[in-house]
């Protein structure tokens, strides 16, 4: 058998003496510096094989430098063939090294079925069992074999007779696996039985179980109970407000661990750069950033996918790709990243290309890659190639379409005008639609004028979701459209009769490291005067410029003196009229929606950045509009 050479070998010296120790020292010379694969340590043991120094006193520090295998082995009825049992069996098996080492490597349900029978055991034996079983309930396989309430039950039961009950590692271990079946009543009992067996790990083992429990409140007053607190405590907390939606107080976590000067770690930096993505507020996405160069932080895969999602969810599309470029290695979450950024810019055929490339290198797309390049045919109109990845999905990759999928696809040929297929298409699912989907019709139907399909998919949705606010908006924005202002009103009475109201809009705009949340006619912001006072001379200015308001959006039955009034105070002109007033000329106007653009505030905002010569970024609810010299990313197909 021929053995390649793993990377960042170092030439083996050659050895004479003490066998035991040379292959101790070659074994490290053999294997890699860091992330030693299960082929790496096999092409060692050849290498001491041939050497004879691979004997049964050595086999589990073989043992030991095997990385923990994601699944179980495919064994015979005695498990022969597994490599990690034969070395053990090989080897001087009676030592609680190579048993706990074996624990390490197997994944579940092994260690459990092989613990009883292990000739040597120490109390680490039950850390590492534990780990396992962890490990296992931490990907997401809470059934098995054995139940977690057996384990949580048996395993402490096998710890007291060994007598390692009293164990710190034992006790840390038991805390943590708790934590992860979601007893946090049996957790928190473990944690105050012995309050002098304590270290900085227990606590945050407890700290881990809230968090994975959605108890952050108890999760904070542990944090802040704490005698000492490591990098893991911070971003354990950090991440367990990013879990409940607590967006800005995670971030303002991270800045306080930043001052405090807590070393900043790999996990806190993805989660606030997660965080900053999904407020999609720029400013604190840099401050991350800034802070990975400044403690000299190398890029890993995670943080690099990281900041290419934060970037490209802040507007920087061209920054995402000038990271994602320079990752000297990149996983399938940093090309995802990349694909629905480029996707969610409006820049389809970049995203298509970037695919391609993404398959030309071998990789194996996902779900997710699927949702972005079908999400990125929706944005620019390629149905020919949108229907292509679409089928090759489970044609091709044995990847069954998923809601988010269906959702693409007639997202795609509703924008396109191909009503009538995106019904077929909706018709012939092999899962339940959801209503989305039909909502996704109706939008289509508003577009494109189709009226009476309109009101009969409008009526259908009302009645799958009385509870939702947009079928009815959409439903009388499409009796407006054709000026049936009864009907409007019909609508309007039974969305109020329901107690179902229109959701509010709102738009975020940071400035000098402030988060500004500007309303529809908002007079609450402290500078009000100045903002409408900018708003009125913009207004003025477009009008010289001949812009006329487009008031088919307002769906009350009022003159349009009081429409154009109504249009002049939405959320996003508030935000740029505060823009001009804090952002320094030169300086893109970035504005994050919760609703999708009006058709007139699209206009609106084209027009100020070819009368002003500015340039205008608005993240709305479903895209970016990229606005510059009267032009927009979106080539006004949104």
């Amino acid at each position: 058998m021929q053995f390649e050479q793993p990377p960042s070998v170092r030439r083996a010296p050659t050895f004479h003496a003490r066998p035991d120790a040379d292959a101790w020292q070659l074994l490290r010379a053999l294997l890699p510096r860091r992330a030693a694969t299960t082929r790496h340590v096999q092409q060692a043991h050849a290498r001491l094989a041939v050497l004879g120094l691979a004997t049964a006193r050595f086999l589990p520090h073989l043992l030991s430098a095997l990385p923990r295998l994601s699944h179980p082995p495919q064994l015979d009825e005695d498990a022969s063939s597994s490599y990690p049992l034969s070395l053990f069996r090989c080897s001087n098996s009676s030592s609680a090294f190579a048993s706990n080492h074996l624990l390490r490597v197997l994944p579940h349900p092994l260690p459990l079925r092989l613990f009883p029978g292990l000739p040597r055991r120490n109390p680490h034996s039950f850390t590492f069992l534990l780990a396992s079983l962890s490990n296992h309930l931490d990907a997401g396989h809470a059934s098995g074999p054995v139940s977690s309430s057996f384990l949580g039950s048996h395993v402490p039961a096998l710890a007291v007779k060994a007598g390692a009950a009293g164990d710190l590692y034992v006790r840390n271990a038991l805390t943590h696996f708790y934590g992860v079946c979601g007893d946090v009543v049996a957790m928190r009992m473990m944690f105050d039985e012995l309050p002098c067996v304590r270290d900085v790990v227990t606590w945050n083992a407890v700290l881990s179980g809230y968090v994975r429990a959605g108890m952050v409140r108890a999760a904070w007053a542990v944090f802040e109970e704490m005698p000492v607190r490591d990098e893991v405590s911070w971003s354990t907390v950090i991440g367990g407000h990013v879990k409940e939606g607590e967006l800005d107080v995670a971030l303002q976590v991270f800045k306080d661990m930043v001052e405090k000067r807590v070393r900043v770690n790999e996990a806190a930096v993805v989660t606030a750069l997660s965080a900053s993505a999904q407020l999609g507020l720029l400013e604190l996405g840099r401050f991350v950033h800034e802070v990975v160069h400044r403690e000299e932080m190398p890029v890993s895969v995670n943080i690099g996918a990281a900041l290419v999602d934060m970037y490209a969810k802040c507007g920087c599309v061209a920054v995402a790709r000038e990271v994602f470029d320079g990752m000297s290695r990149r996983d399938v979450f940093a090309w995802n990243a990349m694909i629905c950024g480029l996707a969610a810019h409006g820049l389809g055929r970049d995203a298509v290309e970037l695919f391609e490339q993404f398959l030309a290198d071998g990789l194996c797309p996902t779900n997710i890659t699927f949702v972005g390049v079908l999400n990125a045919c929706s944005r620019s109109g390629l149905v020919a190639e949108g229907r292509r990845y679409f089928k090759s999905m489970l044609e091709k990759y044995n990847i069954e379409p998923e809601m988010e999928h269906y959702g693409c696809m007639v997202d795609l040929l509703g924008r396109a005008g191909l009503v009538s297929e995106a019904i077929e298409l909706i018709e012939g699912m092999l899962i339940v639609p959801d209503p989305v989907l039909w909502g996704t019709v109706l939008s289509a139907c508003k577009t494109h004028g189709l009226v009476d399909l309109g009101v009969k998919i409008g009526n259908k949705l009302i009645e799958l979701e009385p509870a939702h606010d947009g079928h009815y908006v959409l439903l009388a924005s499409i009796y407006a459209k054709a000026k049936k202002w009864d009907e409007v009103r019909e609508v309007r009475k039974l969305m109020s009769s329901r107690g179902t109201s229109k959701s509010a809009g709102w738009s975020l705009m940071e400035a000098q490291g402030n988060v500004h949340k500007f309303l529809v006619g908002d007079m609450e912001h402290k500078d009000s005067v100045q903002i409408y006072n900018m708003l009125g001379m913009i207004n003025r200015r477009l009008a010289d410029a001949g812009y006329v308001p487009d008031v088919s959006s307002v769906l009350h039955d009022i003159g349009d003196e009081e429409k154009v009034h109504a249009i002049k105070v939405h959320s996003e002109r508030l935000a740029i009229a505060y823009g001009f007033i804090v952002t320094e000329v030169g300086s893109p106007i970035r504005i994050v929606k919760n609703l999708q653009v009006c058709g007139d505030c699209h206009e609106f905002s084209k027009m100020v950045t070819k009368v002003f010569n500015r340039e205008i970024i608005v993240r709305d609810g479903s895209r970016f509009h990229h606005m510059k010299e009267g032009r927009c990313s979106c080539h006004d197909y949104w």
